[in-house]
């Protein structure tokens, strides 16, 4: 199954808060010695135009790529910006998430409820194939987005297909808060909230949303972290003491040996429970459910998780692009790491990749969806 491609490209990671400016002067010279004989080489054989700009870029990109670790990664400058705006759940933009197609147009997975690209009618699923008349087929990714994206107050000419259709329309750039947590009432005991992301204002909103089902009288919940990308530990460390009894919540080591724990609080919600996950349920989001599993505090529900157990520290660079870095491994309550393994559900439910995309475009109700289904039996046969 595909992995999905955010509009701003998601950390998958149980985040450390914090940036850090690095100097490239800490590196020693002799370590340059090939990259400045081949810049050189380059600077002195090449018949084409050099952006050196690009080219470092892209060299960076490889170095980063060459430590065999595929949870560290290279930005731009242009895209750290962006990350930024994502970690704190908020944008200017027309409000849409997209992959990039082979042919190099842009598929729009996800449309902002209540966004300008809802209001102007775009829909999962259309293709976006010109920005202001550029052909998006022409471009990288970071440049079609960064075109689309713009200033606040401002507009951006779309030309969008759909099927066998395309037409132009303007849509407005806008500041906007992205919606983290959400929740609806399945049963009249049972409520489900679904969890973005961990991200910035994660632990408010999910308990808010909590909260909010059983003023309405749920009794019983499932949580829905299917999909969902990672993010900040503070966030998921905050969500996890408000369901979970005293006791570890999240065990980190360090590069250089230090060790750090968690800890939960006494207080806790002491109510049935099931989290649904799938395989991109990726870092905090697999590691929420399998706290709450070591915990016995829920049963999880859905198909097995990809296997993350290094978080990343975000360092950014003298030009203003950035590396986020493994720097350190973090265990479970119980001090299993997840590295390569993953969390295999309680109750496996697997769906077909058709039907995933439907449930993921938002395309399906929860009657239709045997995974909420099978979450939905599972409470209903629990005291």
């Amino acid at each position: 199954m595909k992995k999905l491609m955010k509009f701003m490209s998601y950390v998958l990671v149980a985040a450390l808060a914090s940036a850090v400016t690095f100097a490239a002067a800490n590196v020693p010279r002799e370590d340059n010695a090939k990259l400045d004989e081949l810049r050189a080489l380059v600077d002195e054989k090449f018949i084409g135009e050099i952006d050196w700009k690009a080219a470092e870029d892209s060299a960076a990109a490889g170095m980063v790529a060459g430590l065999g670790d595929r949870w560290s990664y290279y930005m731009s400058a242009e895209r750290y910006d962006s990350y930024l705006e994502q970690m704190n759940n908020a944008y200017v933009g027309v409000g849409i998430t997209v992959t990039e197609r082979e042919d190099g147009y842009i598929d729009v997975v996800e449309v902002v409820r209540g966004g300008p690209a809802e209001r102007a009618g775009i829909e999962a699923g259309d293709i976006l194939t010109h920005a202001d008349g550029i052909d998006l087929a022409t471009l990288t990714m970071d440049e079609s987005t960064g075109i689309i994206k713009g200033e606040e107050g401002t507009t951006v000419r779309l030309t969008i297909r759909r099927g066998e259709i395309t037409w132009e329309m303007d849509v407005r750039r806008e500041f906007f808060e992205v919606t983290v947590a959400s929740g609806q009432m399945l049963t009249e005991d049972i409520g489900m909230v679904t969890i973005e992301n961990f991200d910035g204002r994660c632990a408010d909103e999910t308990i808010d949303a909590i909260e909010s089902l059983m003023d309405q009288g749920a009794k019983k919940l499932i949580f829905d972290v299917r999909n969902n990308p990672g993010g900040y530990k503070r966030e998921l460390c905050a969500v996890l003491d408000y369901l979970l009894p005293e006791g570890p919540l999240f065990r980190s080591e360090y590069y250089d040996g230090t060790e750090q724990v968690d800890e939960s609080d006494a207080d806790c919600l002491d109510i049935p429970m099931a989290v649904l996950v799938n395989s991109e349920s990726i870092s905090a989001a697999e590691f929420f459910a399998a706290a709450l599993d070591e915990y016995e505090a829920a049963t999880v529900v859905g198909t097995q998780t990809i296997g993350k157990g290094y978080f990343q520290q975000t360092y950014r660079l003298s030009d203003g692009s950035a590396v986020g870095l493994s720097v350190g491994k973090y265990t479970t309550p119980n001090g299993v790491s997840l590295t390569d393994v993953g969390i295999t559900p309680d109750v496996v439910v697997e769906v077909d990749e058709e039907l995933f995309w439907q449930i993921y475009y938002g395309n399906v109700d929860w009657t239709g969806d045997p995974q909420v289904l099978a979450a939905v039996e599972v409470l209903e046969n629990a005291e």
